[in-house]
């Protein structure tokens, strides 16, 4: 097993930190490791190769991130779809993509994984599962609607043409049950 990089070593709050400077990509390298021995005293200073390869890591996330959401959008575009119609069920996908992803680079190099990660790849997992069944939830909430409104259309329909026809109420109820499907 490899080692944990000095970065992981720290304290939640230290890494925090890091990782929020370097998604901002506003200090250098010396810049950021001047601000953390000001700001974290009781930490070990971190070397500047250690936070260079820190960074490799987040700018590579960020630009996974990056090309997913641009993925998602331009699909969803290309489909004639708003955004949200199916982005849920992208984000979902993303979402799995980047959990198995991490997984594998954590199993791959070695890299000790404790508790803390499995837990945070339990919870992205679920997170991805709930999402994914809430898109589906509401998809079918969205065909049950059009449905309704769709019969309540036809309904209407039916009696203004019953009328105009001269219609006895056991035609309409034929078409209304048999053909429409309203009410059976």
């Amino acid at each position: 097993m490899g080692r944990k990089s000095t970065i992981d070593q720290r304290s939640g709050e230290f890494r925090a930190h890091v990782f929020k400077r370097l998604r901002e990509n506003r200090l250098t390298l010396d810049e950021l490791r001047a601000e953390l021995e000001a700001q974290f005293p009781d930490e070990p200073p971190v070397s500047r190769s250690a936070l260079g390869r820190h960074r490799a890591s987040v700018e590579e996330m960020i630009a996974h991130e990056r090309e997913m959401a641009a993925a998602a959008e331009a699909l969803v575009g290309e489909l004639g779809e708003d955004f949200d119609a199916k982005s849920g069920a992208l984000l979902a996908q993303a979402v799995t993509t980047l959990t198995s992803r991490y997984a594998m680079g954590k199993l791959q190099s070695d890299a000790e994984m404790d508790i803390a990660d499995v837990l945070d790849l339990a919870r992205a997992a679920k997170t991805a599962q709930e999402a994914r069944s809430l898109n589906l939830k509401e998809r079918k909430e969205v065909e049950r609607l059009a449905r309704e409104k769709l019969l309540e259309e036809q309904d209407e329909k039916l009696k203004h043409a019953a009328k105009a026809q001269g219609m006895t109420e056991e035609q309409v109820d034929f078409w209304r049950r048999k053909v429409l499907g309203i009410g059976a």
